[in-house]
């Protein structure tokens, strides 16, 4: 069950055998259905995320109804309202579950306390957050200076299998245009 997060870890940090084991301990398994909310706007995030099977997507409601599709999470991405979980303040974000999920969730207590206990934690977040912002950048990058035709390229190139389990109203709201818009831009393509 912990395979996946393990592996996760493993790519910037080596834990030992005791250290896995203290780790593992604090983690809670939650599984979502389809359509299912981990989070909803006004509520506060209180674990750190990890998928380790489905789809999880974050968006917000503007004032006229629309959704805006921050981001998606799938098998081995960590996910969440990263404001709420380091501030405690009620999220803007809905994060909810496109596929039937599971979910590894650390509460940010436990968490807190991990960092003094397995001291490497601390350099794995700082990793994951860099990565978080460096992505968060290019997205904004993105959105600022491409057109949605080349928003969608990139899109396809960066995440070639997603296509294939989003609809193409999530992936429309992704790149900030219509769908009706994303289908003339793929009906140019073929």
């Amino acid at each position: 069950m912990y395979d996946r997060i393990l592996k996760n870890l493993s790519r910037f940090i080596q834990l030992s055998p005791q250290e896995t084991e203290i780790f593992t301990s604090a983690i809670k398994v939650r599984h979502l259905r389809r359509r299912q909310y981990l989070l909803q706007a006004g509520d506060v995030m209180r674990y750190e995320c990890f998928v380790t099977e489905g789809c999880l997507r974050q968006y917000y409601v503007d004032d006229k109804g629309q959704e805006h599709t921050l981001n998606f999470a799938f098998e081995d991405w960590w996910a969440g309202d990263m404001y709420s979980f380091l501030s405690g303040q009620p999220g803007k974000y809905h994060l909810e579950a496109l596929e039937d999920s599971t979910l590894l969730l650390i509460e940010r207590q436990r968490l807190e306390a991990l960092y003094d206990e397995i001291p490497q934690l601390n350099r794995f977040y700082r990793i994951l957050l860099q990565n978080a912002y460096i992505t968060m950048s290019e997205r904004i990058n993105q959105t600022l200076a491409m057109t949605a035709e080349e928003r969608y390229r990139s899109f396809q190139q960066r995440y070639p299998h997603f296509e294939q389990r989003l609809s193409l109203k999530h992936i429309a709201s992704y790149l900030g245009i219509t769908p009706e818009s994303l289908s003339r831009i793929r009906s140019h393509k073929k």
